[in-house]
């Protein structure tokens, strides 16, 4: 079993709650301790078959800051060493975290406690689902400091808001505040922050109360949806997924307590 520190990882009624918990350097992403215990929530969720829902959030006012800029100005960790050295770090580094998020096999929903910037702000993109407290600011801010997008934003911005919203925000490096994040369709809604961890984990229980191998399978298809290129390869995915559903016992009692006019109960059989 990990021992996090750098994260708190919590599993309450099947949803698993993964919290960044440096408030103290305004929960920073890049160093090697950050990135390897998010992957190992990552691996303890799809270890757990009970898991049907990962909320990730962060400790303090802000939920990440990104990238540790003084790192960058001392070429310091993974940003040290000469240009093949420095795209190996991040290769074996913070790219780490979005193949992690991609890989959780169960919704993730990402409660965003403040402000979210640079790689911060990818972070929640990495999220199938975004709910934001009113403080909360969203900044693809690479350019300000002369780099690119290094951790996959240049893949997730854009489908998450389009190909224009996402020009805007990448080439001037403007942080949006909750609201203009709710109006481009980056966050799914905006609440107060006394109410953001419950709303979220509203949304959550409401996951994890479906079938939880239908669940799983519709994380798959989900995710295959937003990179299909060719409709007749993905509706033999869904065929074979849909074959297996109905072979379970979950979909039987879900169509019983649906003509019954009762409310289902679910074994993950």
């Amino acid at each position: 079993m990990t021992e996090f520190k750098e994260v708190t990882f919590e599993v309450t009624s099947r949803v698993a709650v993964l919290t960044l918990n440096r408030p103290d350097i305004r929960n920073l992403i890049s160093h090697e301790a950050m990135i390897a215990e998010i992957e190992a929530a990552g691996e303890a969720v799809n270890r757990d078959p009970e898991v049907a829902c990962l909320v990730l959030t962060g400790a303090g006012s802000a939920f990440s800051g990104g990238g540790n800029v003084k790192d960058m100005a001392d070429r310091a960790d993974m940003f040290a060493g000469s240009p093949v050295e420095v795209s190996r770090g991040y290769r074996h580094g913070i790219q780490r975290i979005p193949l992690a998020i991609e890989a959780v096999e169960v919704p993730t929903i990402c409660a965003v406690n403040g402000p979210a910037i640079g790689a911060g702000c990818d972070l929640t993109l990495m999220c199938d689902i975004r709910v934001a407290a009113e403080e909360a600011k969203f900044g693809e801010t690479f350019v300000n400091l002369g780099i690119v997008p290094g951790d996959g934003g240049g893949y997730f911005l854009p489908r998450a808001v389009g190909a224009q919203k996402a020009a805007e925000m990448m080439f001037t490096g403007r942080v949006i505040g909750a609201q203009e994040a709710l109006d481009a369709g980056l966050v799914l809604k905006v609440v107060p922050r006394d109410q953001l961890m419950p709303a979220v984990m509203a949304l959550a229980a409401e996951i994890a109360s479906k079938p939880p191998h239908t669940v799983r399978l519709t994380k798959i298809l989900y995710r295959h949806g937003l990179r299909a290129t060719n409709l007749r390869d993905f509706l033999d995915t869904c065929a074979a997924f849909q074959a297996l559903c109905h072979h379970t016992e979950d979909h039987l009692e879900a169509v019983r307590a649906l003509l019954a006019k009762r409310s289902a109960t679910y074994r993950g059989r």
